[in-house]
């Protein structure tokens, strides 16, 4: 290291944010949270899970994968679990990219095209999908108990099932056109046939896996990488998702009424899309079909708000959790919102 050079060292953090309940205060606000417990990490943290109330799975650009223990009546960390080089090259490891976890089991997927799948209480891998694809995995979630959705650099969406032999996909699922990276992918907690992913040109897209191959709907989105996209877990008709270019948005499919949209089209990228100065608003009113499927406009239509102030830096994660919402930015800030209206 040359002089005046600084090691950054990555650490996994437990904060308190307080009670809120009794604050009064409604708006995206910034709070000073208190700390609580630390402890160093091996590598940059490119994803992290609760695996239950007291445990947590990182994914590590070192291609490992650690379980940190939460041990709240001295609040210390501990590791309880770890998975060197998960994820590797030949010559060489490869990043770690995204988790899903539904206790005990933990699956992951990389950079270099692996999904491994573990359990909690195994210090071996259950099973490994060697080559499962031929370019980075971005994101992981479950779609049923024995299948999972998988997003990738080719702008696929892939469903896997864990019963089948080979490492084959059940499905594949892509957009018509150019092969844009997808980065997110999340699905309907009610309707699991729902999915939405979102990528490299910030579009949001609106998947049936039933019996389509391509989109249902495309909305023009971010101006920039949309890096995470979630359903809310009790009110699906409410979406978040967050991007590169500092915005937040609430997406809102349950109010009512008005007629098409210009930017909601079926499949395919050779549309004309809303044009994003349009989105460029605070809030934005257009029409939409309630159900996040159906073409039946006359039943819905949907809302946009970015929930955060103009000139934040890249939103790299969002969770939501009934009326409170958190995001973390490249500005080293933690954005709260205590009351959504869900």
């Amino acid at each position: 290291m040359g002089e005046g050079s600084t090691i950054i060292e990555n650490k996994i953090s437990v904060w308190c944010f307080g009670d809120f309940a009794a604050s009064g205060m409604e708006e995206v606000y910034e709070v000073e949270p208190q700390l609580l417990c630390e402890m160093k990490h091996n590598g940059d943290v490119l994803d992290l899970q609760f695996l239950d109330v007291e445990r947590m799975v990182t994914a590590s650009s070192t291609g490992s994968v650690t379980v940190y223990r939460h041990h709240q009546n001295n609040q210390t960390l501990s590791i309880s679990q770890r998975w060197e080089r998960a994820h590797y090259h030949s010559c060489d490891s490869a990043p770690c990219t995204g988790i899903v976890c539904n206790s005990p089991e933990i699956v992951t997927v990389g950079e270099d095209g692996r999904i491994n799948f573990f359990r909690v209480d195994h210090k071996e891998v259950i099973r490994t999908l060697d080559n499962a694809d031929s370019s980075t995995l971005h994101a992981v979630t479950f779609l049923r108990t024995t299948e999972i959705l998988t997003v990738n650099s080719n702008g696929q969406l892939k469903i896997w099932d864990s019963r089948q032999q080979g490492n084959e996909p059940s499905q594949i699922f892509s957009v018509t056109g150019d092969r844009v990276p997808l980065y997110c992918v999340d699905k309907h907690p009610n309707q699991q046939h729902i999915v939405a992913t979102g990528g490299q040109d910030g579009m949001l897209c609106i998947w049936d896996v039933r019996n389509r191959k391509m989109p249902v709907s495309l909305l023009n989105a971010h101006e920039a990488e949309m890096w995470e996209v979630h359903f809310h877990p009790s009110n699906p008709d409410h979406l978040f998702s967050c991007s590169e270019d500092g915005t937040l948005w609430h997406w809102d499919a349950s109010v009512s009424t008005a007629e098409i949209p210009t930017f909601l089209h079926q499949g395919g990228r050779n549309t004309t899309l809303l044009s994003r100065t349009t989105f460029g608003q605070t809030s934005v009113n257009q029409s939409v079909s309630s159900a996040w499927l159906t073409m039946d406009t006359s039943k819905g239509r949907l809302e946009i708000t970015n929930l955060l102030p103009s000139y934040t830096m890249s939103v790299n994660s969002l969770d939501v959790l009934e009326q409170c919402l958190v995001c973390g930015t490249d500005g080293e800030a933690i954005y709260v919102t205590k009351k959504m209206p869900v």
